[in-house]
Parts: structure tokens; C-alpha cells; sequence
């Protein structure tokens, strides 16, 4: 039996729903960094992206940046695509881990179509996305790829 997803979609939800939950979001992202919650499980940053990217409609590319005790300084979504692909820039994640001073980062995207298989592609630009940020002391704790409420970890199923 499928799992459905406990997350409407955004475009489902009437607009002040989609406002309350905007807001609801960004009260949480406030107090994940107030508080210094660290991401130190993948289980932690499964179910914050669950919240942040199951219900978008178009690939898009986060990074969460954190400091040196795994916390949360800020995250971004740095490149936005199309309903199967969207291309990212390795020198734009470093200009950005950089900005932030990041001591580690967690990479993660969606997969509109629900299916949480990583492509020949993601696991390409993942290992490039190690290699330039390793060259800047900056460690990839993981790279999550969000497929509705399905997350697959690549550190978990070795491919970092």
C-alpha cells in the first residue's frame, strides 16, 4: 500500500491556509536557530525538509548551512528548475557555505514525481559538490533527496 503524504499540497490549500503555514515555517526556522537544535540525525533534517519541500511542485536545491556544533545557521534554496531537473552550480554552494561560515553543510532537493531514486546526475553533482568544499575545510554531512514524505539519504546508502 502507497503511504499518502500527511502534507497537502500548497497549491491545494486555500490562501490563508498557505499563509498560516508560511508563517508557521518561519517561526520554526527562528527557533531552530534561537535555540542552537542541532542537526546532528538525519531523522532531524528528514523531517524539517518534510515541512520545507514536499509539497513543492518544481525541483528545487537547498543547503543548510551549520556552524561547527552541527546548529543551523541558515539555510537557502539556491537553485529552482523545472518538474524533473534543475542545474546547480558548484561555486555558488562554496560562495554561500563561505558567506555563512559554514563548518558543514547538509545539500537536499526534491523530487516532484514522488520517486526518491537518485539519478546519475545527482550522484555526480554530489561528489563534485564534496570534492569543492572539501577544498575549503567544509564537510557534507548528507544529501537528502525529498519525494513527497519519502526521503533518501545518500550518506545512509553510502553515496557520499
Amino acid at each position: 500500500m502507497m503511504e499518502q503524504s500527511l502534507i497537502p499540497q500548497a497549491t491545494a490549500l486555500p490562501l490563508a491556509a498557505q499563509r498560516t503555514v508560511k508563517r508557521a515555517l518561519t517561526l520554526l526556522d527562528r527557533y531552530l536557530r534561537e535555540t542552537g537544535v542541532a542537526f546532528t540525525s538525519t531523522q532531524t533534517a528528514r523531517d524539517w525538509l518534510k515541512l520545507k519541500m514536499a509539497g513543492l511542485e518544481r525541483e528545487e536545491f537547498m543547503v543548510l548551512y551549520l556552524n561547527q556544533q552541527n546548529q543551523l545557521i541558515a539555510h537557502e534554496t539556491l537553485f529552482a528548475g523545472s518538474i524533473s531537473s534543475t542545474e546547480v552550480h558548484p561555486r555558488e554552494v562554496v560562495k554561500r557555505a563561505l558567506y555563512f561560515n559554514a563548518a558543514a553543510v547538509i545539500l537536499a532537493h526534491n523530487h516532484p514525481s514522488g520517486d526518491t531514486t537518485p539519478s546519475q546526475a545527482d550522484k555526480t553533482i554530489t561528489q563534485r559538490l564534496v570534492q569543492a568544499l572539501q577544498l575549503v575545510d567544509i564537510r557534507v554531512h548528507d544529501h537528502l533527496i525529498v519525494g513527497g514524505t519519502q526521503i533518501l539519504s545518500f550518506a545512509e546508502h553510502g553515496l557520499l
